[in-house]
């Protein structure tokens, strides 16, 4: 067992091939080796031999050939590995084979041959199994085939043959067999150690090469799209713009914000939305005249133009930008529709954040103009940058609470011809000298993530200046778009209405649709979380934009506020008619209050009273003004 294991030959495929590569240099000398002999032999023994058994020499000898053909280095690298693990399974046997018919062959003419010519047999047969074991080194158990097929017939033969030497010769060709054996298999364990290294060597090197790839991919690539990710779309962002101080012609740099992409993964699941997000990046990699892409986040790309290009021809490049990202995207038997808003700013010498802050300012108000539009950003957006730039450096460094003023505007109840309740409006100073509404400064807050602690202040002053205990009149408050998701901000304004002594349930919390539509599974829990401490809620400008009625029956509201553009057109609009009469009527069977917004006219009131509307408040019963003026601004009863 321990001799089959010795001359045992490894398997696998990088040893597989190894064998054969160092064969392939072996081999070939060694058939070589016997086609000479097998020649010197038929030249010695001619006259002496019959013709039949001499023509058995020139034979062999083409066999040789052929095989030493077979085994040219060049023939072996070229053939596939099923075919060198059959190579090498078959080699112990047709080398075993051709050894048996040379010793056959070269002890058939023995008895031909007088002393000379019968020593050079012994000679012949000597060198063949010499150079066959030598030659087998890698082939350990073919070598070992070739030795038992040379020596044990011949052997045999001559201690038949009365050889008066008979016993020495064979003793020497057997101990000689032996030791060529053990140093066969000697160089055979060596070869597998260096084998084994090399490939141990090989592996780590690809492991390596693999380490360095994947630390590249990960450094370069984004994982999802395939483009460049933030860090790599930045850093040659850096590098365009370093070129472009040294003289050389400016690139532009496109923000892209997808339109419909947060629809796709809720209708269609995150795979749908992986899948757009791909065939997207694709899109853009395809078009003509685009340097650099990639993906800055979410559903963000960045994308560097030809600098090349001017601002027309720039435009017209994000426009076909734009409709290939409008072309449909299949997947799973459904079409993917989506669109995009660009910004575009032609690099400077402003730094990455300042190039990216002025072609995000080109973004937004390419998404504020909507249906895929392409914003420029030019010498006025400069001047409103800057401008912008100052208030939101002093609304994030201000105490906000010194700077804060809260106007109140009433909500009439016509039926009674009292007032139910104030919304509080807030109002911020840049300076103390201006005051700025919500429209303002709002963005700038949800900028500087102080839109929380803005809702806190509003709703403490309110409550603190209105006193609903006293005053028997309830306070509306608006909440802001992170107000209506921010996990735990019901907790925390229920705290401010309970250090102020008040009860939540004079407190009405009003929410926009829009403010819903960016989260609706979250801003629908929050809402019931609202509910839940006794706040009541409103929906505010409800109607416009994207209104669904059955709103109305999924959240947890107490009421709604129609939006001013209905209120504008109630008096001569017999559609805006019907649609108010229709909200009003489903308000009701929901036990939901109805109060309409922007008031200004007595038609509107007269047209909105018919309607069977009680609830009241605009610019036709007073502007806002502070609490004691807001609470004298009366109304006539409307009978």
């Amino acid at each position: 067992m321990r001799l089959r294991y010795a001359f045992r030959q490894h398997h696998g495929e990088a040893f597989t091939r190894a064998y054969a590569l160092s064969l392939s240099r072996r081999l070939p000398l060694l058939y070589l080796v016997v086609v000479v002999n097998l020649g010197l032999l038929t030249y010695r023994f001619r006259g002496d031999a019959p013709t039949g058994l001499l023509l058995v020499g020139p034979g062999l000898s083409l066999f040789g050939l052929w095989r030493a053909l077979y085994w040219l280095p060049h023939r072996v690298a070229q053939r596939s590995l099923d075919r060198l693990r059959l190579d090498l399974a078959r080699m112990g046997g047709i080398g075993g084979l051709a050894g048996l018919l040379f010793v056959g062959w070269g002890l058939a003419l023995y008895p031909y041959g007088n002393g000379d010519g019968r020593s050079l047999i012994h000679y012949m047969i000597a060198v063949t199994m010499i150079s066959g074991i030598l030659g087998l080194t890698h082939a350990p158990q073919a070598a070992l085939r070739i030795a038992i097929a040379l020596v044990l017939p011949s052997s045999l033969f001559f201690l038949l043959a009365g050889h008066p030497n008979a016993v020495y010769v064979s003793l020497v060709q057997i101990v000689a067999t032996v030791i060529l054996l053990f140093v066969t298999q000697g160089h055979h364990r060596d070869f597998v150690k260096l084998e084994r290294s090399r490939q141990q060597l090989m592996r780590r090197e690809r492991q390596a090469a693999q380490l360095a790839s994947e630390a590249r991919i990960l450094a370069t690539i984004d994982p999802l799209t395939g483009g460049l990710n933030r860090r790599a779309i930045l850093d040659r962002l850096d590098f365009e713009m370093a070129q472009a101080t040294n003289g050389a012609a400016k690139p532009w740099l496109a923000l892209i914000d997808l339109d419909g992409f947060k629809h796709v993964n809720d209708t269609y699941g995150h795979a749908a939305g992986d899948e757009a997000l791909k065939a997207i990046s694709r899109r853009i990699g395809e078009l003509p005249h685009v340097l650099a892409h990639g993906r800055l986040g979410g559903d963000e790309f960045a994308v560097l133009f030809d600098p090349g290009l001017e601002g027309p021809a720039v435009a017209e490049a994000a426009g076909r930008l734009v409709g290939a990202i409008r072309t449909e995207i299949p997947h799973n038997g459904a079409s993917l529709r989506l669109s995009a808003s660009i910004g575009l700013h032609r690099l400077c010498a402003e730094g990455i954040s300042g190039a990216l802050e002025r072609a995000d300012a080109a973004l937004y108000k390419a998404k504020d103009r909507g249906d895929g539009s392409v914003v420029l950003f030019g010498p006025d957006d400069e001047i409103a940058l800057q401008q912008r730039i100052e208030v939101t450096r002093r609304f994030n460094d201000c105490e906000l609470d010194d700077r804060l003023r809260v106007l109140y505007q009433p909500i009439h109840d016509l039926a009674g011809g009292r007032i139910v309740a104030v919304e509080a409006l807030a109002r911020w100073s840049p300076d103390g000298v201006t005051w700025q509404s919500p429209a303002s400064f709002l963005a700038i807050a949800d900028a500087t993530r102080r839109t929380g602690e803005l809702t806190r202040l509003v709703l403490a002053r309110a409550l603190a200046e209105c006193r609903p205990a006293q005053t028997g009149v309830g306070i509306a408050i608006n909440l802001s778009p992170r107000d209506v998701v921010r996990d735990g901000a019901a907790a925390a304004i229920a705290a401010v209405v309970r250090d102020a002594g008040a009860s939540p349930q004079s407190v009405t919390l009003e929410v926009t649709e829009q403010a819903i539509l960016a989260d609706p599974r979250r801003a629908a829990l929050q809402l019931r979380a609202f509910r839940e401490h006794g706040f009541r809620i409103a929906l505010d400008d409800f109607g416009a934009g994207w209104s669904s009625l059955s709103q109305l029956r999924e959240l947890p509201l107490d009421m709604v506020k129609l939006d001013r553009a209905l209120t504008a057109a109630l008096p001569a609009d017999a559609g805006a008619c019907a649609i108010v009469g229709m909200i009003v009527a489903l308000s009701r069977q929901l036990g939901i209050d109805c109060t309409l917004e922007g008031v200004e006219t007595e038609e509107q009131v007269a047209a909105a009273h018919a309607l069977g509307i009680r609830l009241m408040q605009g610019y036709h019963f007073g502007y806002p003004a502070a609490i004691g003026e807001a609470l004298t601004m009366r109304c006539k009863a409307v009978a």
